[in-house]
């Protein structure tokens, strides 16, 4: 078996209430909620950090709360990604960079920068934007991560200028963001929005075997085989840890493919009791 970065399989937040009873237990407190979740998946995105911002007492939290091995990927607040220009936002991306997101120590993943569909690709802004990212916030290493939903950023200038920075572009499944499925950081950032709250485990078990084989494939620094990349001078093949996530707008059984993916891909993984 070739060498292979660590794949982690997850969902977006914790708080749903559709998910009580389905996902949760029933007679499981709420504050309970983000334990039970973490010992049953690898990884969560934390969006609520779109809209506004926390305490660091919530950060610290949201650490103790988790098991070690467990990672939080954080959405950036919109204030930093909303805007004209994108270079002008240095005082929002301080601000969300520094509520707290150190205390997340270990746990904490890459940072997902979403930018609106009406935004185009220009690539002095979106360079000026670049070199604002950090590499480094209180001693802990960040990684960061780009999903764009406009088809102008379908050009290899993008990819290229995300490579030379080492930020990855979030391969977002949904037919109405362009797919770039190029590898572009040491990293690979997935978002399925497809899944189907109508079937139990969210996908087929045939599509879930399909996804599975896509996260292998990266995890072991491929493109996956029926994946077209926009850019073909790629990086060289080397093992790369993989974060794929089940979130769609039903999302009642993310959580449920998220444990099927995790079963397939990461078969040592065991659940863990509160």
């Amino acid at each position: 078996m070739a060498a292979a970065g660590r794949i982690r399989c997850g969902i977006g937040g914790w708080t749903f209430e559709p998910w009580r009873g389905v996902f949760y237990p029933a007679g499981l407190r709420q504050a309970d909620e983000l334990a039970y979740a973490s010992r049953r998946l690898t990884v969560i995105e934390i969006n609520g950090t779109y809209y506004s911002s926390f305490k660091p007492d919530s950060w610290e939290k949201w650490r103790a709360a988790t098991p070690e091995g467990f990672q939080f990927s954080v959405k950036a607040s919109r204030f930093c990604t909303n805007r004209k220009v994108l270079a002008d936002g240095k005082g929002s991306m301080e601000i969300f960079l520094n509520q707290g997101l150190a205390l997340l120590g270990d746990r904490l993943g890459p940072i997902l920068w979403q930018f609106a569909p009406t935004k185009k690709f220009d690539y002095d802004d979106f360079a000026g934007w670049l070199e604002l990212l950090p590499k480094s916030l209180d001693n802990l290493r960040l990684r960061h991560v780009v999903e764009v939903r406009n088809a102008s950023f379908a050009d290899p200038k993008f990819v290229a200028l995300c490579r030379d920075h080492n930020v990855a572009i979030c391969n977002s499944e949904n037919e109405n963001y362009p797919f770039i499925p190029d590898v572009t950081a040491d990293f690979v950032y997935l978002r399925l929005l497809s899944a189907s709250d109508d079937i139990p485990t969210g996908y087929s078990p045939a599509d879930l075997d399909l996804w599975a084989g896509r996260f292998r494939a990266y995890a072991e620094g491929r493109i996956p085989d029926d994946m077209r990349p926009i850019d073909r001078t790629g990086p060289p093949e080397e093992p790369r840890d993989v974060y794929a996530f089940v979130i769609h707008e039903g999302k009642v059984r993310a959580p449920a493919a998220a444990m099927e993916f995790i079963r397939r891909v990461d078969p040592e993984f065991r659940p863990q009791d509160l």
